[in-house]
């Protein structure tokens, strides 16, 4: 990529914003599986599921791509056992936490 055009995995931005407009949140699947793996990883001597919190973001997309990875998903409203449901976490899956419990 040349000087001035930013780059995303390896989309090109740009490219993106002409198709659907600005503004626009932009995902890497794959930056998303690379981080869980590493974290996953990093805790591989120690028992462990990890939980994404629904609350950090609730895209469909993010959660359905975690959901594949083995992750749980926190929640901590009705609103968010909503998503994790139609991302496709099993009940067993779904940690409610939080004061609204």
């Amino acid at each position: 990529m040349g000087a001035g055009v930013l780059g995303f995995d390896p989309a090109l931005l740009r490219s993106i914003a002409e198709r659907v407009g600005t503004p626009a949140y932009v995902y890497s699947a794959n930056l998303i599986r690379g981080q869980y793996h590493a974290l996953h990883d990093a805790l591989k001597d120690v028992p462990h599921r990890i939980c994404y919190s629904v609350k950090a973001n609730g895209n469909l997309g993010v959660l359905k791509v975690l959901r594949a990875l083995g992750a749980g998903a926190d929640i901590v409203s009705v609103g968010e056992l909503r998503r994790a449901l139609a991302a496709g976490f099993e009940a067993g899956a779904i940690v409610f936490s939080g004061v609204g419990k």
